[in-house]
């Protein structure tokens, strides 16, 4: 199962990369959601390598993965593949300098079931595929606006 949205941003590559690769930002965001996140290794700095293990419910049970960025080349692209107990999944973050001040952001995201209850759950996320495009899209479009008024403001 794949998705794919992307958004123009009126502002710099190196500054979509450097808000996008906010990594703490995106922790905490997490945190306040309910989703335990512990990043593996310690240290601030974010490179290839980098693991995460996360928890969370979903559909009221707990639910663990592992996310490692697989790829980080500023200010062009970042990878990341995710594994839990049933299902894989990978994340490319791309950037492209349309202009020296516009950039387009596009994620592409990919879903496998390695199990039986997991090949259900994408089963019952392909029959509402058309709603989680649009979701997917609609999330990348606010966030691009977010983007786009934290550069403005220098945040």
């Amino acid at each position: 199962m794949q998705f794919s949205a992307r958004e123009d941003i009126e502002a710099p590559i190196q500054s979509v990369f450097d808000m996008v690769s906010d990594f703490e930002r995106f922790e905490r965001m997490a945190m306040r959601r309910g989703i335990d996140v512990r990043r593996l290794g310690g240290g601030t700095a974010v490179t290839a390598g980098t693991e995460w293990n996360t928890e969370f419910k979903l559909r009221g049970k707990p639910r663990q993965m592992s996310v490692v960025m697989t790829d980080f080349d500023r200010p062009s692209q970042m990878r990341f593949d995710a594994a839990s107990k049933g299902i894989t999944g990978f994340t490319t973050v791309d950037f492209l300098a349309l202009s020296p001040r516009r950039t387009r952001l596009s994620v592409e995201m990919s879903l496998a079931a390695k199990s039986l209850p997991a090949r259900l759950l994408l089963q019952s996320m392909k029959l509402g595929q058309s709603r989680f495009r649009k979701q997917f899209q609609v999330r990348l479009s606010e966030f691009a606006r977010e983007l786009e008024q934290r550069h403005l403001h220098g945040g």
